[in-house]
């Protein structure tokens, strides 16, 4: 649990917590704000709801502080200044940030304090967000409940007793309370999109290469992305802006510049191609209240004037080529700490480093051909659809103390993956997907709907989020902490 900030940076949020972060920069560039205030204002927010959800799990205020007078300053001076400029940030404790702890959720790590940022990081603080903290995640990242042996778990702020969701978890669940106008996050089998549904904000898992990692010894891999999470749309798309780009330091960077992110979203719904399913064409087991999510949301396409047609891809072979390349990433990143402290690794983890251990040449070549055809099947589908919608997660958050959950629909879950294929059927396809607001069940649960688009249609993905976010608010809606 963090530490809270000292007496004397305490002081009441003023509502400034609850401005869109691009609200924020506009207040910041006219100079209605200092960035020690929007700071410090976020600080006394973080000390009044974290302890509640436990999103943030390191807190630096007096850095924090520090950096916001130097932008201050730099403003002052008519310096040039970033698009995320006085915008605090608390980054997901996997991503290394220089100095301060970065601990993966693993007593292995609890000590740890890298030298240097890594690429995502160094992008955020170059635009001019000031880091804040970290944010909780599962051990490793691996899972999406987001628990661990060194600070416990993080709590939905819609409801204590329940899951936030991971790996981004406690990224989610900080947007959520206005603990910070923007998180970074990490997906390999939906850990931006989740926790994003899961909490009532929006994750966007990019295409592969859009948003470059380094360092990176899998450089190639394409399973792992990172990228943006936050309260709405456009400000997802800032955040994106300034994470994309190419980079010489990552093989699979793509050119197109971060910048192209930052035009307008707007669009005309009336002239989308729009596909839905509530079960990946009758694939999986789903909650009866995360079908009613998806359905509901082809209907306000339809009402926006769209082409909306009850219509899934093919995913045949999405989970071996899921299942196998984890595997192999997995033990290629962690099979040395597995072998170095065999005890000291989660079960659920260690049997998949296992996994990959044991696998050989031809099985990653057959994953390799069954991605290929599967890559091709949704060039195919996607020369007919724009955009396709899907359950984000296969049941409503669960609660806090499952380690996993054992059964969707009455259907038996096996392993702690198994709940999650919605998401990571669509991680194997390699298409940009986003999880926005989709609405909430007669409890007060929130249900996030997927919008799939078509290799590289990044931008699309984003408009069509944003009309559908216009049209429905249902993102307005904030947890009562």
């Amino acid at each position: 649990m963090a530490e809270a900030p000292s007496e004397e940076i305490t002081r009441t949020d003023d509502g400034l917590c609850d401005f869109t972060a691009r609200e924020l920069s506009a207040l910041l560039s006219a100079r209605e704000v200092s960035a020690r205030e929007v700071v410090q204002a976020h600080l006394a927010r973080i000390e009044r709801t974290n302890p509640a959800v436990n999103a943030i799990v390191t807190l630096v205020p007096e850095q924090a502080l520090a950096e916001a007078h130097e932008a201050d300053q730099r403003l002052a001076r008519g310096a040039d200044v970033g698009p995320l400029h006085g915008l605090p940030i608390a980054h997901k404790d996997t991503h290394d940030t220089a100095g301060i702890l970065t601990t993966y959720g693993t007593p292995l790590l609890a000590d740890n304090v890298p030298d240097r940022d890594e690429l995502i990081v160094e992008r955020m603080r170059a635009a001019g967000a000031i880091t804040i903290g970290k944010t909780n995640v599962p051990e490793f990242a691996a899972g999406s409940h987001t628990f661990n042996p060194v600070f416990g778990a993080t709590r939905n702020p819609y409801d204590l007793s329940r899951s936030a969701g991971g790996s981004s978890g406690g990224a989610a669940a900080a947007l959520a309370c206005g603990m910070q106008p923007l998180a970074d996050g990490s997906d390999m089998g939906g850990s931006l999109r989740n926790p994003a549904s899961y909490c009532n904000v929006v994750g966007f898992r990019p295409s592969p290469g859009r948003v470059p990692t380094w360092p990176e010894d899998t450089a190639w891999a394409t399973m792992a992305v990172q990228g943006p999470m936050a309260r709405n749309v456009a400000d997802t798309a800032l955040l994106l802006s300034v994470m994309a780009g190419p980079d010489p330091r990552s093989p699979i960077s793509l050119e197109t510049p971060g910048s192209s992110f930052r035009r307008s979203l707007h669009c005309d719904p009336a002239g989308l191609r729009v596909a839905w399913s509530p079960d990946l064409g009758g694939r999986l087991p789903v909650e009866p209240a995360v079908a009613a999510v998806v359905e509901d949301a082809a209907l306000v396409f339809t009402e926006l004037g769209a082409e909306v047609v009850q219509d899934c891809p093919d995913f045949t072979g999405a989970e071996e080529v899921f299942r196998t390349l984890r595997a192999w990433q997995f033990e290629a990143g962690l099979g040395a700490v597995l072998a170095r402290e065999p005890d000291s690794v989660k079960f659920d983890l260690a049997d998949n480093i296992r996994q990959g251990i044991g696998l050989v040449g031809a099985d990653i070549a057959r994953a390799e051909k069954l991605h290929g055809a599967l890559f091709h099947r949704m060039r195919a589908f996607f020369e007919r659809y724009d955009v396709l919608l899907l359950p984000v997660s296969q049941l409503v958050p669960f609660p806090v103390e499952w380690e996993w959950p054992r059964e969707v629909a009455d259907v038996p879950m096996h392993s702690y993956l198994d709940w999650m294929r919605s998401a990571y059927y669509v991680s194997a396809t390699g298409c940009p997907a986003l999880s926005v607001p989709g609405g909430f069940t007669p409890d007060g649960l929130p249900v996030g709907v997927q919008m799939v688009g078509a290799h590289r249609a990044d931008f699309t993905v984003l408009q069509a989020g944003y009309a559908f976010e216009q049209a429905t608010l249902y993102g307005d809606r904030r947890p009562e902490l």
